[in-house]
């Protein structure tokens, strides 16, 4: 498939190039060019830092959420690959004030031995840096041994509601007490329809029949952990939502918020049509949404999917969740009641 670059090693750069460019009232590169940070900066006056080092190629997550209210800064890796010690911790050097930072962690491999060894360096230079670890896909590890499951789609609401916390002043223990409850509350389930192109080989990332969907597709093209005939997706929805309340079960009455996440290449109508049969499958079992957020936060290039995420927030959670941001890429959720 065709991709528009200039080259295959100027790609993470020329992007970079494009967004603080694009954004300069809100972003701004860091020392190092990989990191992304917000222009101005609260961290050095009493703000917990929040941030988190990743590969690129799963725009927006995580460079379009820099700004007020949500990330302090992002630290871009390559293509599809972790950012390096050297590089977060650089990164971490530039953000962290007195109050200290929380250095997100999505549980893949790489991300986890790169953003640990970071945090430990961090230490060592004398800066309070807690590396928060964040997983949510069911399908990944089984129930009861969450901690070894993959980042999903779900970490956003960790983004989001530490990111509104920690604006506020919230202050560093608070905020990773508050970042595992949100994380023990949220469940996630994905699925694939067709394969992504990797930028740097031009090859789709797996393949499928195109009567089938897998199940539990993970954000770099993983394996599933099952196949399924594709047919109304009413009937698909309704078995994610059947997993997904096997794995965490929500009682009827509870407010609940639901994300919707395209992969890359799933149109807004269908993500529309999935919300709403996400609502009618919850509401039959007693269960009602509130502020939702429905789009393509974290993709896999063009990859044709889709994830649900289920989060049951406390009343402080959904405030934060809901709270004004300044963020370019992460949609405005405030105005929504329910």
């Amino acid at each position: 498939m065709k991709k528009l670059f200039n080259s295959k090693d100027r790609m993470p750069d020329d992007m970079i190039d494009g967004f603080v460019a694009a954004y300069p009232a809100i972003v701004v590169r860091g020392n190092h060019p990989r990191v992304v940070r917000r222009t101005h900066l609260r961290t050095h006056q009493g703000k917990v830092a929040l941030l988190i080092g990743n590969g690129c190629g799963h725009e927006p997550i995580a460079m379009g959420f820099v700004g007020e209210g949500l990330l302090d800064a992002n630290v871009v890796g390559d293509v599809f690959a972790a950012p390096s010690p050297d590089v977060i911790l650089e990164g971490l050097e530039e953000v962290t004030g007195d109050a200290g930072a929380i250095l997100l962690i999505s549980r893949h491999e790489g991300d986890v031995i790169n953003g640990n060894t970071a945090a430990i360096l961090a230490q060592d230079d004398g800066l309070n840096v807690q590396p928060l670890l964040m997983y949510d896909d069911i399908s990944s590890a089984p129930k009861g041994q969450e901690d070894e499951r993959r980042g999903a789609a779900g970490t956003m609401f960790i983004y989001k509601i530490l990111g509104a916390a920690a604006e506020m002043g919230m202050p560093l223990d608070a905020l990773m007490a508050l970042g595992r409850d949100v994380r023990s509350a949220v469940r996630t389930l994905g699925v694939a329809v067709s394969p992504g192109v990797s930028p740097l080989t031009g090859k789709a990332m797996f393949t499928l029949p195109e009567d089938e969907v897998f199940i539990g597709m993970g954000v770099h093209g993983e394996p599933g952990v099952g196949r399924r005939k594709i047919g109304p997706v009413k009937d698909l929805v309704d078995f994610m939502i059947s997993e997904l309340l096997d794995d965490r079960s929500i009682a009827p009455g509870t407010p609940t918020v639901a994300l919707i996440n395209g992969a890359g290449g799933t149109t807004m109508m269908e993500l529309l049509t999935i919300y709403r049969d996400v609502v009618s499958a919850l509401a039959d079992r007693g269960i009602s949404l509130v502020s939702p957020m429905i789009g393509s936060f974290s993709t896999t290039q063009e990859m044709g999917g889709f994830s649900i995420s289920l989060l049951t927030p406390t009343p402080e959670m959904l405030e934060f969740w809901r709270a004004p941001h300044g963020a370019p890429h992460f949609p405005s959720l405030h105005s929504q009641g329910g």
